[in-house]
């Protein structure tokens, strides 16, 4: 990463990190009304591991991608077994920041772990359809399709040389021919 691209990339931080603070808030605050007691303890927890995996994903890519997934795999397969004990996995913003990772990964990891990664996700979407058809589950599913369509087109886009802009030109390139 270039100086030029970490203000940018820190940018997209901050605006990522008040989405998911707003969205766990928000859920929180649903759940609380909804399902009352503490169900939504469970779903914040993982949803704030989550974020956080997402908004440290430029330190170690492939670990924090891999243990997000993990971690909403874990979060479904919960959901799974409590039935109607829990809400469904995973929860708006968890899905924004699994989403958030595996498009990361195929934009940025070598082909075979970007692969693995997203394959996760796949996994772990399917998991939740098994669960029920929700709102939740039309979202996850929405967020991955996002992922795994962004983050192969902006990986082809980082490394097509005509999207860098034009080539430099030295300063005899432009002088009259005699």
């Amino acid at each position: 990463m270039t100086s030029a691209e970490r203000p940018a990339s820190m940018m997209v931080n901050v605006g990522l990190g008040i989405v998911f603070a707003a969205g766990i808030v928000f859920t929180a605050y649903m759940l609380m009304n909804s399902w009352g007691g503490a169900s939504w303890v469970f779903s914040s927890a993982v949803s704030v591991v989550v974020c956080v995996l997402a908004l440290l994903r430029e330190r170690q890519p492939a670990l924090f991608a891999g243990a997000g997934v993990a971690v909403t795999a874990i979060a479904v397969l919960v959901s799974l077994v409590a039935g109607h004990a829990l809400p469904q996995e995973p929860a708006p913003i968890t899905a924004l920041a699994m989403a958030v990772l595996i498009g990361s990964a195929l934009r940025t990891l070598p082909i075979r772990p970007a692969v693995t990664i997203a394959l996760g996700g796949v996994v772990v979407v399917i998991g939740a359809w098994i669960d029920g058809q929700a709102a939740v589950t039309y979202l996850a599913t929405a967020g991955l399709a996002a992922a795994l369509v962004l983050g192969p087109l902006l990986r082809t886009r980082d490394h097509d040389p005509r999207a860098a802009g034009t080539a430099p030109r030295s300063s005899w390139s432009g002088s009259p021919q005699r």
